[in-house]
């Protein structure tokens, strides 16, 4: 049998696969953002133990990956356990426009998050480029607050990089790239809270059903 020649398609694919593998390689032997993500789980796990909140935001696709990020605190990433307290400041829609049409889409996490937080909670954003206003002025209310504001980023950190507590950079050129590494990040956070604050709970196997009572 002769080997097809690479699609279009499959080319593209191939790609993104190298692409993203270069990229894991990049981080998985970079000390200081390895240094920041131990950094970062430490101060979430700080966080919820003393009974705070954890609010999350980003723009677009990293809109989506606060929401992700949220739903695997809240409900749970592999382990049957309490629920922890996170919230993603970017899902309504009413409260959104509200201030974006009084104040700005640069105020959007901003008003939230001075109504909101406390001095027991934080702030974690996704930014891709490191510049999404929104998400500097809800960095700049965190410094005002003394809460922490964390920050997983792409391209340097841009401006985040000297607002934030932490803020976790990745290698990748595309924001895909970036956006890859930060759903790994973000898993892998949760993991290590899970870890830490529920040791003897039990770990679900990938096909193994939740329990009726645990529902």
């Amino acid at each position: 049998m002769t080997a097809r020649a690479s699609s279009p398609a499959a080319s593209v694919l191939h790609a993104n696969f190298v692409r993203s593998a270069q990229a894991m390689r990049a981080l998985s032997v970079d000390h200081v953002q390895l240094a920041n993500f131990e950094a970062m789980a430490a101060m979430l796990i700080d966080c919820f133990r003393r009974g705070g909140r954890v609010y999350i935001a980003g723009n677009g696709g990293s809109a989506a990956d606060a929401q992700h990020m949220a739903g695997e605190f809240v409900s749970r990433l592999a382990r049957d356990r309490a629920p922890l307290p996170a919230e993603a400041l970017n899902v309504d829609g009413a409260l959104l426009t509200a201030i974006g049409n009084d104040y700005g889409f640069d105020q959007i996490f901003a008003r939230q998050l001075r109504g909101k937080l406390t001095d027991r909670d934080m702030f974690l954003g996704f930014t891709s480029s490191g510049n999404s206003p929104n998400i500097l002025e809800a960095l700049h209310v965190c410094r005002q607050l003394g809460v922490p504001g964390l920050m997983l980023a792409g391209r340097g950190g841009g401006a985040a990089a000297g607002l934030a507590s932490v803020c976790l950079t990745v290698p990748g050129e595309t924001t895909s790239t970036v956006q890859e590494l930060h759903m790994i990040l973000a898993h892998s956070l949760c993991e290590v809270v899970e870890q830490a604050l529920f040791p003897r709970q039990t770990r679900l196997l990938p096909q193994q059903a939740v329990p009726e009572y645990v529902r």
